[in-house]
């Protein structure tokens, strides 16, 4: 086992450009989404992304020579690891934005540091999360269907990066349609390009051509001259976010979030092993939740994650070298500045056709992981996260329309009238919207549950949502001046309604006969 091999090069720019899309969306969405100063996001945010990529990779990078040299092996393959794809969508969207217009309508005079503040905390217990369960992963796998875990997964892919892109590609289409077309061929239609050159770097190099014959890029700013932007311990910062009521204004997203950091980085583990290379799970997922602790402290709000396609790094023939590769040109990069300046030249509309990619292959795996039989559970953990999704747009209109804003009408409770005249029934968009990835993850897991015929099994799922209703994380919400939030006060007639619901799944056991369906 050597720790650099031609092999290493091939991965290393499939890696390296996954890392990189993701740090081009970490800082359009800060900066446009979350208007985050430049010196927020390349003085703190990025440099805590860097440290926590160095983490990981580096540990991979050993962990697979020290396997390699224990087994006598020259083939194995370190564990793909980045920024988490789905966490960094859900803290943008769930809690730093609605942190952001909070403390706007509070008339907090630096939202942006309050938004910052949430994320910090979010990524924070994200890491704490991993660590924990680091102890429990085969429990917690155990314990919740994968049919649950990865329609609640789907759900967000499908909202929050495929909609959210497809929009935008077809909004720009030359760019969005033709980068998207070289996704299609080479990652579902499974070619190569001749010389070996790397389907994502292709497109990428295709959507910078487009955007420079179209006049999207460069950027509208000049990007801010290179300079060294050392990673700095942000302890008091953390610690004041920490006083504030984050943790548990939007404790909802932050424990979904970090089980399914804790789940999705597991069964990458059973990939690897699946391919022949065994790494020790406690370990791994340590590590893994490590660097999201390591992000926090030095910044960032966006924790890590093992990346799924192992085996695709290995039959590239990528070992050890390329997790340090890529470690190397991410700190580069992070440390530097230089992303003000790729990302000048470098619009995310180049690299969009990638994110959309990621967001179709989680919500397919969704139906393709799972038995045939579950794929109706599945459907039932899409339906929360639509939901979600539709409440946020349709804020997000009022929002354009002017309402929520500094000088325009604010929000009321009279909206939901407003919405009813048309047939919207916005209340429960609104309340599905708080705590969505539980109620998406526990109303799959009861159909699994009744799919399989355990009625007694469904009714404890309904009883877990009997109590996060009661303890308010789930549907319980009240007005602000410019957004919805999550109010920790009972919901007491969907608390109700759950125990209604397990209830029924109860008496079915004595209340029904099984009828065989002709198998298709």
């Amino acid at each position: 086992m050597r720790w650099f091999v031609r092999g290493d090069i091939d991965g290393f720019f499939g890696l390296a450009l996954d890392n990189l899309v993701q740090l081009l969306v970490l800082t359009a969405l800060c900066t446009t989404v979350l208007g985050f100063p430049p010196s927020l996001v390349f003085g703190r945010i990025l440099p805590g992304a860097g440290i926590s990529l160095l983490i990981g990779n580096l540990f991979y990078a050993w962990q697979a020579m020290r396997l390699g040299r224990a087994e006598n092996r020259a083939d194995v393959c370190a564990l793909p690891y980045g920024i988490n794809t789905v966490s960094l969508f859900a803290y943008v969207f769930l809690v730093m934005l609605p942190a952001k217009l909070a403390a706007q309508a509070a008339g907090d005079p630096d939202p942006a540091r309050a938004a910052w503040h949430a994320g910090l905390v979010a990524c924070l217990g994200a890491g704490l999360i991993e660590l924990a369960g680091s102890l429990l992963a085969e429990r917690i796998r155990r314990s919740t269907p994968r049919a649950a875990l990865l329609a609640t997964l789907a759900s967000i892919a499908l909202t929050f990066i495929s909609l959210g892109f497809l929009l935008r590609s077809y909004a720009r289409p030359v760019i969005g349609l033709g980068t998207l077309a070289i996704i299609l061929m080479v990652y579902f239609g499974r070619v190569r390009f001749r010389g070996g050159v790397p389907g994502g770097l292709v497109a990428v190099a295709l959507g910078v051509a487009f955007a420079w014959a179209t006049g999207i890029a460069p950027g509208a700013a000049a990007p801010a001259p290179a300079a060294l932007h050392l990673p700095v311990p942000v302890v008091g910062e953390l610690w004041d976010a920490l006083h504030g009521n984050y943790a548990l204004t939007y404790f909802s997203v932050i424990l979904p979030m970090g089980l399914f950091n804790v789940i999705g980085s597991l069964q990458n583990i059973e990939s690897a092993q699946a391919a022949g290379d065994r790494y020790s799970t406690r370990s791994s997922l340590a590590v893994n939740g490590l660097g999201s602790v390591g992000a926090a402290l030095f910044g960032s709000c966006f924790p890590t994650t093992i990346y799924i396609g192992h085996p695709g790094w290995k039959a590239l023939g990528a070992r050890a070298g390329y997790s340090v590769l890529n470690c190397a040109a991410m700190g580069l990069i992070c440390f530097t500045g230089t992303l003000s300046a790729i990302a000048w030249a470098v619009p995310i509309d180049a690299g969009m056709a990638i994110v959309l990619w990621i967001g179709i292959v989680i919500a397919a795996q969704a139906f393709q992981a799972v038995p045939r039989a579950h794929a109706p559970a599945v459907v039932v953990g899409l339906l929360p996260g639509l939901a979600g999704w539709s409440a946020f747009m349709a804020k997000s209109g009022l929002h354009a329309a002017g309402m929520g804003l500094p000088g325009g009408a604010p929000f009321t409770a009279d909206l939901v009238g407003a919405f009813g005249r048309f047939d919207i029934w916005i209340d429960g968009a609104l309340r599905l919207e708080q705590g969505f990835i539980l109620s998406a993850t526990i109303l799959a897991a009861a159909t699994v549950a009744v799919i399989e015929r355990q009625f007694a099994r469904a009714a404890l799922w309904c009883v877990a949502a009997a109590a996060l209703s009661a303890l308010g994380l789930m549907h319980s919400y009240e007005w602000t001046p410019g957004d919805t939030v999550l109010k920790l006060a009972p919901a007491w007639p969907w608390a109700i309604a759950y125990l209604v619901m397990g209830g029924c799944f109860l008496l079915g056991r004595w209340l029904t006969v099984p009828v065989d369906t002709p198998e298709k």
